[in-house]
């Protein structure tokens, strides 16, 4: 058995903070950005940024939940409300009808397109700005790294659903 640490470093706590900051003042921003551009909650916006990058704009419910964190009954509210305003469509997959395809509208592309402008700059102003091209070389290494081994044992939002053997794949 490994021996766990008791105490963070003075380094890394400083850096804990320092992430656990950014990381709130930028969420904060963007989703101020994103409800007055667009009328969007932060994960709306993912969703509808995720369909946007999906061949065919189209994911399914499950697939979703896994890349952006989020609880598979949460998600599900979410798609509904951006449903009930047009900007996706839900519907049975056409290879496993117990799964939920989301497929993003033209007003879905619409919305994205408003409110990608200032996001942009969002981003970049609170958080690039600071940086140079070093910087987020190391950033984005350092991040992924921090994100590979989190998903490596993801809590169960984050975790790709188990298939039952012989179950089709959607």
């Amino acid at each position: 058995m490994t021996d766990l640490p008791t105490a963070l470093t003075p380094r890394q706590l400083d850096a804990y903070f320092a992430f656990t900051e950014v990381s709130s003042l930028v969420r904060h921003a963007v989703e101020k950005q994103l409800r007055e551009a667009g009328d969007l909650g932060y994960v709306q916006f993912q969703l509808l940024a995720r369909l946007g990058d999906a061949p065919g704009g189209a994911l399914r419910m499950t697939d979703l939940a896994d890349g952006v964190v989020y609880s598979r009954s949460g998600l599900t509210y979410q798609a509904q409300l951006l449903e009930q305003r047009g900007l996706v469509t839900r519907a049975p997959s056409p290879e496993d009808e117990r799964s939920v395809v989301v497929t993003l509208t033209d007003a879905g592309r619409a919305t994205l397109a408003t409110v990608f402008p200032g996001h942009i700059e969002a981003v970049h102003r609170l958080l690039f700005a600071a940086l140079d091209d070093a910087d987020v070389e190391a950033l984005a290494d350092v991040l992924g790294r921090a994100a590979a081994r989190l998903r490596a044992d993801p809590p169960r939002s984050a975790a790709a659903r188990r298939r039952r053997p012989g179950a089709a794949s959607a």
